[in-house]
């Protein structure tokens, strides 16, 4: 399994609007992408404006080539997108270690 970190900034101000869109991008279009397995989003408490989106794929590929090269990933960023501040950072990350 492999594990996306996006590192998302927001427009000031705009929390509540995208609190919204990106459980409803998640709902509608990443849970019915290939390979998608799951996600968790975190919100910045000492920056609000900040957001951590963890989704876990199947494989990289399913991510960087299935997702992204796909009119899903579009439609994601067409409801999310808007809200942006600055292109969110993203990295990949394999299991090393893991608690029960």
């Amino acid at each position: 399994m492999i594990l996306e970190l996006a590192d998302i900034r927001i427009q000031a101000g705009k929390q509540t609007e995208f609190d919204a869109a990106i459980q409803r991008g998640l709902e509608q279009v990443i849970s019915k992408a290939k390979g998608f397995q799951g996600y968790k989003v975190n919100k910045g408490i000492e920056s609000p404006e900040r957001y951590i989106l963890t989704i876990f794929w199947d494989t990289l590929e399913n991510h960087t080539v299935d997702f992204r090269e796909s009119a899903a990933f579009q439609e994601w960023r067409a409801i999310v997108g808007p809200y942006f501040a600055a292109p969110p950072v993203v990295e990949h990350f394999s299991l090393l270690a893991k608690s029960a």
